[in-house]
């Protein structure tokens, strides 16, 4: 038999012993809600706790009452802790910022008013062929080298 309390049921009593004493039933636990709190309007929300209930509208009056009283307050989001779903520590490497946004420059732009340079002043070709050479120095500046 199961007792509630974990030292009775160490004690590995004989089962004369447990005659007489009902056995312990399985608790109903509710559910649990994370609370955000908000300190007033446009701010964001922040995680402040979490409440036991049985449904989302007593949670919401559970985290009113614990989490509101005493701090300014003017919103509340409750959210089932089931509902909430977290990233692996494994996959950590998806939040290391990337280093390299040449793609957020427009490097080609600057190249044009070269190449048309570059082509005026070269001979009077009908078909004259460009070849532009890019090279990064140390600082990550980009320049071009035109050759014909």
């Amino acid at each position: 038999m199961k007792f509630l309390d974990p030292r009775v049921n160490r004690l590995n009593l004989p089962k004369e012993y447990n005659e007489g004493f009902e056995e312990a039933q399985e608790l109903d636990q509710w559910q649990t809600y994370e609370v955000f709190h908000q300190r007033s309007r446009g701010e964001q929300h922040v995680h402040v706790g979490c409440v036991h209930a049985p449904s989302a509208e007593l949670a919401l009056l559970f985290a009113k009452e614990q989490y509101a009283r005493r701090s300014k307050c003017t919103n509340l989001w409750v959210v089932k802790t089931a509902d909430i779903t977290p990233s692996d520590y494994e996959d950590e490497d998806i939040f290391i910022p990337s280093v390299d946004k040449t793609y957020r420059e427009a490097y080609g732009y600057k190249v044009r008013p070269l190449i048309n340079t570059f082509t005026q002043n070269s001979s009077s070709e009908s078909v004259v062929k460009v070849f532009i050479q890019e090279i990064t120095n140390s600082k990550g500046k980009k320049t071009y080298i035109i050759k014909k």
